[in-house]
This record gives structure tokens, sequence and C-alpha cells, in this order.
């Protein structure tokens, strides 16, 4: 399988962007040692600063999936819990031409 690349969409409820960078911040630090991890960037909207983007590149689905189980991912998930107006997550592979 070819690389898994994640993008995640995360819009803060209003009033709450200061909190969930915070949290955002923390998994910053804590993801990119998860083994299999290969690219995680976080990113704010310059026109939305409620909006956030993370770009990830994992070696396989299997290591991401393992990254979904740490104490890292649960400690944000409590942290952030009701403060989340969207969040969406698009697993994707490159198209080879």
């Amino acid at each position: 399988m070819s690389i898994l690349t994640i993008v995640a969409s995360i819009t803060a409820k209003e009033g709450k962007a200061a909190i969930v960078k915070a949290e955002l911040e923390k998994l910053m630090k804590a993801s990119p040692s998860d083994e299999g991890c290969l690219t995680y960037k976080l990113h704010r909207d310059i026109d939305n600063p409620d909006h956030f983007l993370f770009y990830e590149n994992w070696s396989s689905n299997e290591y991401f999936n393992k990254h979904m189980e740490q104490p890292h991912i649960a400690e944000y998930v409590k942290a952030t819990e009701g403060l989340l107006e969207q969040f969406k997550m698009y697993k994707m592979v490159q198209v080879e031409s």
C-alpha cells in the first residue's frame, strides 16, 4: 500500500479556539514520535482562526491505527469534548499516474 495521508479539518466553537489550539499543540509534540509517522503538521486558517487542519503522512494504515490508540489521542479527545464545531478526517493515498 502507498503512504497513507491524513487530512483532518477541525473547527473550534466560537470562543474556544485558544483551548483547542493548546490541545492540538500537545499532539504536535507527542505524535511525530509515534511509530510510522512520516509527517505531522498543524495549520491554522488565516481567514478563520477557529479552523485548524492537520496534514499527516503515515507509512501504513496500521501505524495510523496504532497512533489513534495512543494515550495522547485519548487525552486530546477528552480535553476538547464539547469544544468542536466540526471535525472531519480524510484518509487518502496518492494517485499514481
